[in-house]
């Protein structure tokens, strides 16, 4: 990894982003400490996207499926919606009754 004080990352920005545009991180010190460090910028490739869901999995934020969907789920309509309703008033309301 390529070490660079804030002086010299201000005047020399261009060349520490060809630097990451070849893969090498920068981390930018003041004073001899760590403040910051510059990484590439990566795609949204599919095992990104799998760590993401990872990440929230461990973070208990989302739950992977049991099993498979239940085929009458998928061929189920949806319901219909009430003229004149408020998704948000009805969020509302489940958590006033503490749903």
């Amino acid at each position: 990894m390529r070490t660079a004080s804030v002086t010299e990352a201000k005047n020399n920005l261009s060349a520490l982003i060809d630097s990451l545009k070849s893969g090498q991180p920068v981390l930018i010190v003041d004073r001899g400490r760590p403040v910051a460090r510059l990484e590439p910028a990566r795609g949204d490739s599919r095992e990104e996207q799998e760590g993401k869901l990872s990440r929230l999995v461990r973070q208990g934020l989302v739950r992977p499926r049991r099993g498979p969907m239940p085929s009458p789920l998928l061929r189920s309509q949806p319901p219909r919606t009430v003229s004149g309703a408020s998704a948000l008033e009805a969020l509302l309301e489940e958590r006033r009754q503490g749903r």
